[in-house]
């Protein structure tokens, strides 16, 4: 009788060829792709690894941050450093992603806790991305500590010099502590995050750098700064940052500063708690482009900024155009609101501060400042300063409460001179309330148009106005009757989101457009 035969069952020596097969294949495609090997992923585990191993497992993890700089980084490849785990020295990453396939530096494990690295006592930064594209950095703590404040000094660095182009780089989710820079701007300050990007071979930018979701904490002076191409006669911008989602508190100077950027969004983030340390030599406030065009400030928070100059929640600095800042909420900072500012001395690389608008912004409480600074009491909630152009304000809420000291300054609007004085502002339709006798500066500004304000209060050198009880009852019955400092009633117009253990107020569009449509 003939052995009957099965077509289905398969021998183990097709199974073997089958999988030499489409080994091949896959191999094949890769080099198809332009990839000499498959993308690989590195395992870093600073308890239990070892800079003999491979590297390429969990179980195979390499030690040291020292064994990384052996690697090249190509498309597709993975950098794991083991949750819980802390690492010491430097993190120095370059690396070309691909759109499609990007390389990712994250954390693996069961922990909890981020990864931490930790700096030198003398290292200028901790981590650093370099002349990469495509790449994304998340889910990790970064420290740099030393014994003694350094200019200059920094968490992580961004960095593309002499490249060309950088792109699609993305930093989520980090927390950026202790880092101990100068505290004077003019020595080099410091930062949690420095972006920088220059050349003189080949003039280099970011298109598309993104910063969310990351925690800033105890970083001296500043939070995020950019170094970059900020001479109009040598502009080339950094396009289409976004700034979002990011927790900046207890840090002493700036906070967010784009610097030679153009079409730059920063939205969604608190700024708070800012402590005293500043020398009385230092200006800073919490979120402000310089050299830069095009920039969109919208759903932020600042409060408790305690620089000895400015400290305003947000400001429109010199040499940039176009600056949009809206529905952010401003409050209990030493200085006001906002800051518009332009350098009349500055004209060899400046082009002005021309095209700024503020509207729909809220702040309470403002103006606090309770020393002397540079010239006497002075915190305006809102200063317009030097030669700016074209401003427009319109539909914010001031809302100044009582002094908490004699010496306080209780100015509404200063607009003074920087070298020059501002033209053509116009003040339309907003809301000034001041609980104690307040007043306005506009100095020698020429040309200010002042469009259907509403002034609640006793002010002196009040703009022409016809009164409006209309508005003022409005604002007695649904603001000051919920509470005299405004906090309650005025919330009622804002929205609000968790950031980290904090949470983020911002200004509803909805919300305030009908307030202001209801009552004009």
């Amino acid at each position: 009788m003939s052995t009957p035969t099965c077509d289905f069952l398969i021998s183990p020596i097709a199974i073997i060829m089958h999988t030499i097969q489409k080994a091949i294949l896959i191999t094949s495609l890769f080099f198809i792709a332009g990839c000499s090997t498959p993308p690989q992923t590195y395992y870093l585990d600073a308890t239990n690894g070892n800079d003999m191993n491979s590297g390429l497992s969990a179980d195979n993890a390499w030690k040291t941050l020292e064994r990384v700089k052996k690697t090249s980084f190509k498309e597709g490849d993975k950098l794991l450093l083991k949750r819980g785990e802390t690492f010491k020295g430097i993190l120095d990453i370059t690396g070309k992603g691909l759109s499609q396939s990007p390389i990712l530096i994250d954390a693996y494990g069961k922990s909890n806790q981020k990864p931490c690295i930790i700096g030198n006592d003398t290292s200028m930064y901790t981590v650093r991305i370099f002349n990469s594209d495509y790449l994304t950095i998340q889910n990790i703590e970064i420290s740099n500590f030393g014994k003694e404040r350094k200019a200059g000094r920094t968490g992580l660095k961004i960095e593309c010099m002499n490249y060309g182009i950088s792109h699609n780089i993305r930093i989520n989710n980090l927390t950026i502590r202790d880092v101990n820079g100068s505290l004077v701007k003019e020595e080099g300050g410091g930062s949690g995050i420095l972006i920088v990007n220059g050349g003189d071979s080949i003039r280099s930018r970011f298109d598309s750098l993104t910063i969310e979701n990351c925690h800033i904490l105890r970083c001296e002076r500043n939070a995020m700064i950019w170094n970059g191409y900020y001479n109009r006669k040598n502009w080339y911008p950094n396009k289409h940052t976004i700034i979002r989602n990011n927790l900046i508190e207890e840090v002493p100077g700036d906070g967010i500063v784009p610097i030679g950027c153009d079409s730059t969004l920063i939205e969604y983030n608190l700024m708070c708690d800012s402590p005293d340390l500043l020398p009385m030599t230092e200006a800073a406030a919490g979120i402000w482009p310089w050299s830069c065009d095009n920039t969109t400030i919208q759903y932020n928070e600042v409060y408790g900024h305690k620089a000895p100059w400015d400290a305003q929640g947000f400001d429109s600095d010199y040499n940039c155009r176009n600056t949009v800042i809206q529905y952010n909420y401003s409050h209990d900072n030493y200085g006001g609101m906002v800051l518009v500012c332009n350098s009349g001395n500055a004209k060899d690389y400046n082009c002005g501060n021309i095209g700024s608008i503020v509207r729909y912004n809220i702040s309470i409480g403002d103006g606090i400042r309770p020393k002397e600074t540079r010239q006497g009491m002075f915190s305006p909630s809102i200063h317009i300063a030097g030669p700016v152009k074209q401003t427009l304000i319109e539909r914010n809420i001031i809302h100044v409460n009582q002094k908490l000291s004699d010496i306080i300054d209780r100015t509404m609007i200063t607009s003074d001179s920087w070298d020059g004085y501002a033209d053509s502002t116009c003040f339309r339709q907003n809301i000034f309330y001041a609980a104690d006798p307040s007043h306005f500066d506009f100095t020698s500004s020429t040309r200010n148009i002042f469009e259907e304000n509403v002034y609640i209060g006793q002010f002196k050198n009040q703009p022409e106005s016809q009164k409006n009880p209309k508005v003022e009852n409005i604002y007695t019955e649904k603001v000051l009757k919920e509470s005299a400092d405004g906090y309650k009633g005025l919330h009622c117009l804002m929205d609000s989101v968790k950031l980290k253990e904090h949470t983020l107020h911002y200004i509803k569009p909805e919300a305030i457009k009908t307030f202001f449509q209801s009552i004009f």
